[in-house]
This record gives C-alpha cells, structure tokens and sequence, in this order.
C-alpha cells in the first residue's frame, strides 16, 4: 500500500513536470529571425575571419592561400579582362540543361516507382545499382558516343543527379498515407484521380525540395563536365588556373560558384513557398 502511494506521488509529479522555455533549443517552435539573422551571420563570418587571419599574418604561403584581398582582385581582374562573365552564363546554361534532363526524367520516374509496385520491381534494381558506380568512369564512354561538344558535358551533369531525383522522388511518394489514397477510392476515384489529384500535389512540395537540393550535384558534376575538351567556362578556369600555381583565381571561381548555388537555392525556395503555400515553410 505504502510502494503503491509513492508510484501515485511520482505520477503526479511528472504530469505536473514541464519544460523550461529555451529559446535557442526549442523544436520547431518560435524563433527570432533577428537571431536568425545573427547567427547565419557568424556561421559567414567565421570561416572569413580565419582565413584572414591566416593569410594575412602569413602562417600559410600566399601560393597556398592567398588573401581575401587578392582574391577579390584576382577575380575582378578576370571580370575585367578574361571574360569571366561568358564563362558564367556557359556554365550556368550546362548545368540548367542537365539539370532540366535529369528533373524530366528522375521525377517521373521517380513517381512511377513510389506509386506502383510494378515500376519500383523494374527501376529499383536499375537505379540502385548503377548510383554506386562513379560517373567520371563512363566520361570515356561518354566521349566516345557524343564526342567533345557541349551534349557530352551536359550527359555527365544529367547523369550525375537523375537517379537521386529518382529516389528521393520515390521515397516522397511513398511516404504519403495510405489513408489518403483509400479517402480517394472511397469518394469514387479511379486510379488517374489517385495519381494526379492525390499522389502528385500530396508529393508536390517534397519533390521540388527535392530539386533544390540536388541542383547543388549538379554545379558539383561541372568541372567534371569541363574536363570534356572545355574550352570556357568556371570548371576550365579553375582546371587552368590549378596549372599554374594561380590559387587566387581558383577561390575566386570556387566562391563565384557557391554564390550563384546559394542565390539559386533561395530562388527555388522563394517559388516553392509561393507555390505550396500549405505545405510547412519551416523546411530548410
């Protein structure tokens, strides 16, 4: 009777136990986009300030880390006189292209696998297989079946994000509750109805998640791309400038590219808010 008085206390205890307000570890609740603010702030800052640091103070030689000066420099020497715009505007166009194959291709067929248990019995072992092998072995294929044009290089991009869009695709698909489906049969609808009034706009928000992740392998599979008989673009500059000892140059275009991919990934973010305005915005 005693041992069944203390179990009730401890009981009582722990319904009336709540969490201390914490504003900096709270789970997805409210937060203050100043602090927001603030603190992407210092995550920019702080690789900044050791690399000047560093480089400045000359702990590290010039030819293996020039300053944020020289840099910025280099890199409006290369505007001014090397054209690096049109370097730009062609490597921006490749990726967009093969990423634009690898979305119309990935998606569907990525839906295809998460929907039907048909299409996931014929793509799965496809997909899961060939996404471990490497796409710098089959540049040499790629050469030979499209030769050294601008095709070749935007294959390698496409085939180095279709299959994640494909599986990512999927696994959003498949996520979505059967229960939905079932509401769906029972109000009358025929497998169409399903997939284009159900599947599609229940997945819709996921899927172009997942294209704004994956349009960063896309930039990545671009030196790659330009290895390919590249006469401009940021993956020649860069491949041309590491043969020269040209650091400088190498991080200007190194930078360049995480600007473009991080203006890229706010605009996808921007457009998908605008076009999935139910689905949850605290997606990052």
């Amino acid at each position: 009777m005693v041992e069944y008085s203390r179990i009730s206390e401890n009981t009582v205890t722990r319904q009336h136990t709540y969490l201390q307000s914490s504003i900096f570890w709270s789970i997805r609740q409210g937060f203050s986009k100043r602090l927001a603010l603030s603190i992407s702030s210092l995550s920019l800052a702080a690789p900044l300030l050791i690399w000047a640091v560093f480089s400045y103070a000359g702990v590290v030689p010039a030819m293996f880390l020039p300053t944020p000066t020289a840099v910025v420099q280099a890199g409006i020497k290369m505007f001014a006189e090397n054209n690096l715009l049109i370097d730009v505007l062609v490597s921006s166009g490749r990726v967009l292209a093969g990423f634009l194959m690898a979305a119309l291709v990935g998606v569907p067929m990525g839906v295809g696998m998460g929907t039907f248990y048909s299409m996931d019995s014929l793509f799965a072992p496809i997909v899961g297989t060939v996404r471990y092998m490497p796409v710098t072995a089959f540049v040499p294929l790629i050469i030979i079946w499209l030769g050294l044009g601008e095709a070749s290089k935007v294959l390698i991009i496409m085939l180095g994000v279709v299959l994640y869009n494909a599986i990512m695709t999927a696994d959003a698909v498949k996520f979505i509750p059967s229960d939905m489906i079932n509401v769906a049969y029972t109000l009358g609808g025929n497998r169409r109805d399903v997939l284009f009034k159900v599947i599609i706009p229940a997945a819709f928000p996921s899927i172009l998640d997942t294209l704004r992740v994956n349009i960063s392998g896309a930039w990545n599979f671009l030196v790659i791309a330009e290895l390919v008989a590249a006469q401009n673009g940021l993956g020649f500059k860069i491949i041309q400038a590491q043969r020269f000892f040209q650091t400088d140059k190498v991080l200007f275009c190194i930078i360049l590219i995480g600007l473009i991919g991080l203006m890229i990934d706010y605009g996808l973010k921007t457009v998908s808010q605008k076009l999935t305005p139910w689905a949850d915005q605290t997606r990052h």
